[in-house]
């Protein structure tokens, strides 16, 4: 009964998290260099506070008989991906304190999936803060009691990761860029957590998803081939599935 209990809850979550990410998704998706999105497609200023940021991507014109405008991405589809994801981690982790970092974190690495998708870009604001949270989150959950992880192995995890995906930046820069670099960090400090075998998985998954989807391009979409596709996605689709394993194993 518990677990299920945990499942509902992290789906609830989930729900309420991905209702807040059409806005920042929207406003985040910028070419590099460029200021972030200040106003939405038909001009109309956004607002600067917290709740310029968070919510669905809908404007309201000031003219006060005209009705509110949608733009963006739709919320009810990101909510129901970022109440399966969080959904599918609590099943695999249960009721241990590493769910917390996990569940807590998962609506970040959607954000970042969608932008990078956008616009082939993994903002600093985003991948250095994940960097730092789940590193914390899990130190502190190696602190109480029932957790099934080290931290000690999640800390290597990500400076190998993060090591290995500057390695294959340095020799193709144009294929692996430097934002994919920093996201490695949190995945590898994600999945060194449960263990090497589980850091193996998650990484390698990662670049064959990639890979797959490279070949599908090549196969199916020739006039695509040149254009290169945005990475983060796939490795935190890796990732995702090697914590899985972990959560289950474990």
């Amino acid at each position: 009964m518990t677990g299920v209990l945990v499942i509902v809850l992290a789906a609830g979550y989930g729900v309420a998290a991905g209702l807040l990410l059409p806005r920042p998704a929207y406003r985040l998706s910028v070419e590099p260099g460029d200021p972030w999105q200040g106003r939405c497609p038909q001009g109309h200023r956004l607002p600067g506070r917290l709740g310029g940021w968070l919510g669905p991507a809908r404007c309201r014109p000031s003219a006060a008989p005209a009705p509110p405008h949608a733009y963006g991405r739709r919320a009810a589809p990101l909510a129901a991906l970022t109440a399966a994801v969080c959904a599918g981690l609590a099943a695999a982790v249960g009721a241990r304190p590493e769910l917390v970092a996990y569940v807590g974190l998962a609506p970040l690495l959607v954000l970042l999936a969608l932008v990078d998708r956008a616009v082939h870009r993994l903002p600093d604001v985003l991948t250095l803060p994940l960097a730092a949270a789940v590193a914390a989150l899990l130190g502190a959950a190696a602190l109480a009691p029932g957790s099934a992880g080290s931290w000690r192995l999640a800390l290597l995890g990500g400076g190998a990761l993060g090591a290995a995906y500057l390695m294959l930046h340095l020799i193709n820069p144009a294929g692996m860029g430097f934002g994919d670099v920093k996201l490695a960090l949190s995945l590898g400090v994600a999945l060194g957590w449960y263990g090497w075998g589980v850091w193996s998985a998650g990484a390698f998954l990662g670049l064959l998803y990639g890979a797959l989807y490279g070949l599908y391009v090549l196969l199916r979409r020739p006039d695509e081939r040149n254009q290169g596709y945005a990475f983060g996605p796939f490795m935190a689709a890796g990732a995702l599935t090697g914590v899985l394993l972990g959560g289950f194993g474990a």
